[in-house]
């Protein structure tokens, strides 16, 4: 069976683990017009699954406004977007196809792929990463309590003024730092573990630790696209998450342009 056929069909014998390559920073800039050119070959496929995120973080800030807890949106915004690398499995699959020359088929196709993952590897890397978010928002909320006390965290929502005191710009900073780790740590973790786990038949566990083998082989190179995307995604999500319309499907595309470039194909 070929391996750009759909892998979810029939069952398949175990893949090898790809040899890792050496990567250069001209790598980012081809993976970031690769995926620009792929999101304005299938613009349509690009624009329906970036919309699921954005509606999403429209109506969960909804929910905070409504429920007097926007407070929240603080470390929501920071670790939104640790949810990214999950919901672009369906732009690899629409890059792959595109690499492979399949321009021809029906979005239903994409979709079809996505629902039999579920069958697959794919599940238990999305459970890493649910749970992952979670403690994230858990360890956010215990600084926050750490720093300004319960009474600041019962009163904020109405006044704001708690997070311009020094405790509250300390926890800021604080907590920005820590995001900052808990994101390069997942995205050590699935750098090229989603796209790997859907092009190959392997176990999740091999996958994350090919992506982290990825990372330490490449260190200045992958610490440069995770500051590529961080910055990226930063910046979308300025004017109400409007950018990332454009901006998820693009890094999307570009994840698994990395990824092809970051391991020998073994067809």
């Amino acid at each position: 069976m070929s391996e750009l056929s759909d892998p979810a069909m029939t069952p398949i014998a175990p893949s090898k683990v790809p040899a890792l390559r050496d990567m250069g920073y001209g790598d980012i800039a081809y993976a970031l017009r690769a995926g620009l050119d792929d999101f304005r070959r299938k613009p349509m496929m690009g624009l329906f699954f970036s919309h699921i995120y954005v509606a999403g973080g429209w109506l969960l800030y909804l929910f905070l406004f409504v429920t007097d807890q926007i407070w929240w949106a603080i470390p929501i915004t920071l670790g939104f977007p640790l949810l990214g690398p999950f919901l672009a499995v369906g732009l690899y699959e629409v890059s792959r196809r595109l690499e492979a020359g399949q321009s021809q088929w029906r979005r239903n196709d994409i979709f079809g792929v996505i629902w039999r993952q579920r069958l697959r590897q794919l599940p238990s890397m999305a459970w890493v990463i649910i749970v992952y978010f979670l403690f994230w928002s858990f360890f956010a909320h215990m600084l926050f309590a750490l720093f300004l006390g319960p009474s600041a965290l019962m009163n904020v929502t109405s006044s704001y003024a708690y997070l311009l005191q020094p405790e509250g710009l300390l926890m800021l900073a604080v907590g920005a730092g820590f995001g900052a780790v808990f994101a390069y740590v997942l995205f050590c973790l699935t750098a090229v573990s989603l796209p790997l786990l859907l092009d190959k038949e392997l176990d999740f566990v091999t996958a994350m630790l090919t992506s982290v083998a990825v990372v330490r082989r490449n260190p200045w190179v992958m610490l440069a696209w995770a500051a590529t995307i961080a910055g990226m995604v930063f910046l979308a999500m300025l004017p109400g998450l409007l950018g990332l319309f454009v901006v998820l499907p693009v890094l999307g595309h570009a994840t698994w342009h990395m990824y092809r470039r970051a391991l020998t194909p073994l067809d």
